[in-house]
């Protein structure tokens, strides 16, 4: 009797041994941007089946701050905000693309009907971040030169481009929408441009420890832009509503020209034109492998 229970005693010490730790919640940071929308309906549809949190924030200052102390395990960032995040030590992943399209438009009384128009004018855009890489991108390509305005504050973008303060600006939807609804010209896309520099991060950790839970987010993702693509928004713009989306959400989305995609690649050659760029811009000054940043397999894709 005494040696059944010595291996019995022993059997649930090494059974202890050898049980891992609980796997952490993976957390995943949001802004109130389109490109949000299929984590906030996978989260809140149940679309997840591990772990999952989604943690919203109302300014992407405050989300980039939130990952670099390890609050957040993912995030949505373009690659000229995911490239010097590396540099500076903080150890992401680039894992796929985002559903994303930044408008170029014109004041209502600029006159300006086309790219060309911008020549020696005025466009409101935040330094060294996506909306200047998109307007630079499109003014190259016309051969233009145009006068940046600084202007962080989304309000006195809004407000200054129908006032006629500045000839231009770069938005994303719907806040590009809301602005021609009244009066604002649209003059280009940055998807008719085939520009694609926004990213889904994760953490190196959460790639390595954490990777079902990776990958189970981007199954939730994917059946989100399911729904999203068959479901009319009046179903669900009360769930936007929470994570500070305005009601113009709704016909925005029902009225889209194109659907919502699967999670994809940032392509190669856009992430070496961003690179280039933001070493130009003084954000890096490192040259970075594309296969050393990115793990898109993590997402399905490949």
């Amino acid at each position: 009797m005494k040696k059944i229970g010595i291996i019995a005693l022993l059997v649930v010490i090494l059974t202890g041994c050898g049980s891992k730790e609980p796997t952490k919640p993976l957390k995943f940071g949001t802004i109130p941007a389109e490109a949000s929308l299929p984590m906030i309906i996978a989260y809140e549809k149940g679309f997840f089946t591990t772990d999952i949190e989604v943690i919203p924030f109302q300014a992407p200052t405050d989300r980039n701050a939130a990952a670099q102390s390890g609050q957040i395990d993912g995030l949505i960032a373009d690659v000229m905000t995911a490239l010097p995040m590396i540099e500076s030590g903080v150890d992401v992943k680039i894992t796929s693309d985002i559903n994303e399209d930044f408008k170029l438009l014109a004041s209502p009384n600029s006159g300006i009907t086309s790219i060309k128009g911008f020549d020696g004018k005025h466009v409101a855009v935040i330094p060294k971040f996506f909306l200047q890489w998109v307007m630079d991108t499109m003014a190259e390509s016309e051969g233009i030169s145009y006068e940046m305005m600084n202007v962080p504050a989304f309000s006195a973008r809004f407000e200054g481009l129908l006032n006629d303060q500045f000839e231009g600006l770069v938005f994303p939807e719907p806040q590009a929408g809301m602005l021609i609804e009244k009066g604002a010209i649209l003059i280009a896309g940055s998807q008719e441009f085939g520009l694609k520099g926004g990213s889904i991060m994760f953490t190196t950790d959460s790639l390595t420890n954490n990777r079902a839970a990776v990958e189970d987010f981007y199954n939730g993702y994917n059946k989100a832009v399911d729904y999203l693509n068959e479901t009319k928004a009046g179903e669900y713009v009360d769930i936007l509503e929470k994570y500070g989306f305005p009601q113009e959400m709704e016909a925005y989305i029902d009225n889209r020209a194109t659907k919502y995609q699967y999670a994809g690649v940032v392509p190669v050659d856009q992430f070496d034109n961003i690179m280039k760029w933001s070493q130009k811009q003084g954000l890096t000054t490192q040259d970075y492998s594309y296969d050393a940043v990115t793990d898109f397999k993590v997402n399905g894709s490949k």
